[in-house]
């Protein structure tokens, strides 16, 4: 019998090291599956800045992540649109607007600058209906040095007072003059109502450096369609654009005497929230750069008041509103910085003559906001945000608003 012949050299070891191989390969994947797991686990914990940035995604209905922890002070947040709306992310403390970025358009991101205090915010998430998330401002030795060096609330108190009489004032003017809409809108009388719609919401617009701070508020008075899921159809869509639609879009009063009902009610709240708010330095300077910003960049977009195209109406409510603060503040402005207090009054009075030059004729209205063309709005936006960039100077000159 012929003895079978040997095994070739190395046949033996090239399996060895293809088990050995395998065993690889497959301690890798189980590697890999493991670092992505966890890696899975840490991007749904708390979001932690990244190189001074937080990042937030806006998914349909949620935050991704939907509870973020922050340093106080000066926090910056990269805002993602994932969903396929456009969408607002707000910072609430309570029902007041802390900080917030509108109209996200979908796929686009914006980036939001905010000087928090220590403390727990809620934040918003899309559209109005989903859920809130959750941000946790943590103290730290530079949050309490600076709390201590602020001005006295001692040396505004004039100021303060006189603002507060304002605010009052001008929510009496807005609960006048939106009885008058409302009325008109009881009454079945479609012409009548159509003129007083732009003069009930002129005195809310002047009020807004303070009146958009009550976030829930600020929802059922003049929230945008576009936030809420089912648009136009959607039953929380309520407030002066409600109004504005049925008016202009529809060109009819059908379910719009609800509407107006509603909107009184929210207006005496408003009204009660004003006399019992207080009013501080801060929220004056903050929320004249903002409502300026906003100005400079959403307002004249025209996409505020799509329906009645009222919007230059708006826009001169809210310039009467920030001449009003920056009267107030003027006279601390000046006494450390009086160039920046005349460069102020410059702002005020380009931005007035930049609304004036379209002022409708024979009238004491505008003209309509489509009828104007990209370089005038473009001109608008220039003044609003020269206008904006000093006031906020204006604001940090004072400690009432933290540097960048």
């Amino acid at each position: 019998m012929t003895a079978p012949s040997p095994a070739p050299r190395g046949a033996a070891p090239s399996r060895a090291l293809m088990r050995i191989a395998l065993a690889v390969s497959i301690l890798l994947a189980l590697a890999a599956l493991a670092a992505f797991h966890y890696a899975s686990r840490l991007a749904s914990q708390d979001a932690a800045p990244t190189d001074g940035v937080v990042q937030v995604e806006i998914h349909a209905g949620r935050c991704e992540p939907d509870s973020l922890s922050v340093p106080a002070g000066r926090a910056t947040f990269r805002i993602v649109n994932r969903s396929e709306r456009a969408v607002e992310w707000e910072i609430l403390d309570g029902v007041m607007v802390v900080e917030e970025r509108e109209n996200i358009a979908p796929g686009f991101t914006q980036t939001l600058n905010a000087r928090l205090e220590p403390g727990d915010y809620d934040i918003t998430c899309g559209l109005l209906s989903n859920p809130r998330g959750k941000l946790h401002v943590t103290p730290t030795a530079a949050s309490d040095a600076a709390r201590a060096a602020r001005p006295s609330l001692t040396a505004f108190i004039g100021a303060l007072a006189e603002y507060r009489v304002y605010l009052v004032m001008q929510a009496a003017t807005l609960q006048r003059d939106a009885q008058a809409l409302a009325d008109a809108i009881e009454a079945n009388d479609l012409a009548r109502a159509r003129g007083l719609y732009p003069a009930a919401r002129l005195a809310y617009k002047r009020i807004e450096p303070v009146a958009d701070m009550f976030a829930d508020l600020d929802t059922r008075l003049d929230a945008r369609a576009d936030y809420f899921a089912r648009r136009e159809d959607d039953p929380d869509f309520m407030g002066f654009h409600r109004i504005e639609h049925g008016l202009y879009a529809r060109q009819s009063l059908a379910g719009l005497p609800g509407a107006a009902q509603a909107l009184m009610t929210d207006i005496a709240a408003l009204q009660q929230r004003l006399r019992e708010l207080p009013v501080t330095p801060e929220r004056m300077a903050g929320g004249a750069a903002r409502l300026a910003q906003d100005m400079a960049t959403l307002k004249v977009t025209g996409e505020e008041d799509r329906y009645a195209h009222t919007d230059l109406s708006g826009l001169q409510g809210n310039l009467d509103g920030l001449r009003k603060i920056v009267d107030l503040l003027r006279p601390f402005v000046a006494r450390g910085n009086a160039a920046l207090a005349e460069k102020l009054d410059g702002d005020i009075a380009a931005a007035q003559a930049a609304l004036e030059a379209h002022r409708a004729q024979g009238g004491d209205g505008h003209a309509g906001f489509d009828t104007l063309d990209a370089p005038a709005r473009r001109v608008l936006a220039e003044r609003f945000a020269m206008l904006a960039t000093d006031l906020a100077s204006a604001g940090r000159s004072l400690g009432l608003i933290g540097a960048d």
